[in-house]
Order: structure tokens, then sequence, then C-alpha cells
């Protein structure tokens, strides 16, 4: 059977997708979003800047390139997010004290959250600031103690890539 043919019963007729398709296709898409790509060197920042913070905790917004701006192919899809910066947390805080809003984080970013829990729980917890995704580490600050979750709390597969961004320049 050619690849642009699917079966119907017994019969094969071409462009036609079973219901065993269309559930694998929605299998494979749920398996995407159940996924957080992360870079190594964000992953390293991140768990340094914890160790250096304890016993506080810290609350960071993250940010993502897409895969296909980076120069080395990911293996992924060119939309699919891949976690490659942070915003520090002071920035833009005189002006959110006064008036109320988020002038630290550019528009657009920032769908994404680093927190840490320096005396547990290696859960998210209700006092927790919460995006569609958040990276938690507790100590000791190392890769295996590091996880992703979604808003409601349920665990995502963290993907480390051992890639560059892309360099970002100032006009």
């Amino acid at each position: 059977m050619s690849d642009d043919t699917t079966a119907v019963g017994n019969e094969t007729t071409p462009g036609t997708e079973t219901e065993s398709d269309r559930a694998t296709d929605r299998a494979v898409d749920e398996s995407e979003r159940q996924r957080v790509h992360v870079t190594r060197g964000l992953v390293d920042v991140l768990l340094d800047m914890a160790e250096e913070a304890e016993p506080a905790s810290m609350n960071l917004v993250l940010a993502p390139t897409p895969a296909g701006e980076f120069d080395d192919d990911l293996g992924l899809d060119p939309e699919t997010p891949v976690l490659t910066h942070f915003y520090m947390a002071e920035a833009g805080q005189s002006v959110s004290a006064v008036f109320g809003m988020d002038l630290g984080t550019p528009a657009g970013r920032g769908r994404a959250r680093f927190l840490t829990h320096p005396q547990g729980p290696f859960e998210l917890t209700e006092r927790d600031d919460l995006a569609a995704v958040v990276l938690l580490a507790v100590p000791p600050w190392e890769g295996r103690t590091l996880a992703a979750f979604d808003r409601a709390g349920r665990k995502l597969k963290l993907v480390v890539l051992d890639a560059e961004p892309p360099r970002e320049e100032l006009d």
C-alpha cells in the first residue's frame, strides 16, 4: 500500500483516512504537547542560579525560540517552541508596582516559568505562579531534580537539547 492510500475495510481507497489513522494522529499530537524542549545551556544556568539563591526561591519567566530558527536541525517541527531564555523578575517592577502591568516581559513571551522549591515539595502547589509550562527544581540542583509540569500539575516529558540558540543582535 502506498503512503497516500489507507485501508478502508478490505479495500484501499486513495486519500481516505480510517478512524485508526485519526486516533494515531491524535496520539502523536498529544504526545508532542506533553513534551517540553529546553536547551542544555538554559538548564545549566537556571540550576546554577537556583543554587546561588538558596534558601530563597526563584520565579522567572522563560521564553522560547522556534526550532526552525536554530542553525542546527533539531529534528523537530520548525514551529516547536524550545525554551532558550529567561527574563529577570526585577525588570519593570517599579512600573508594575504603580500600574499593575508586567513590562519586564516582552509582549507574546512568557508562557513558561522556572520555579524553585528549596525546601520542597517536588510538585506544584497552590501558592505557585502558574503558566502553560512550569519548570520546577528542588535541591540538590541537578538535572534529575528538575521537571516540567502543565498548569494543572501534570508532569510533562522534559527534553534537554544540546543546541545553541541563534544569536540575537541589537539594531
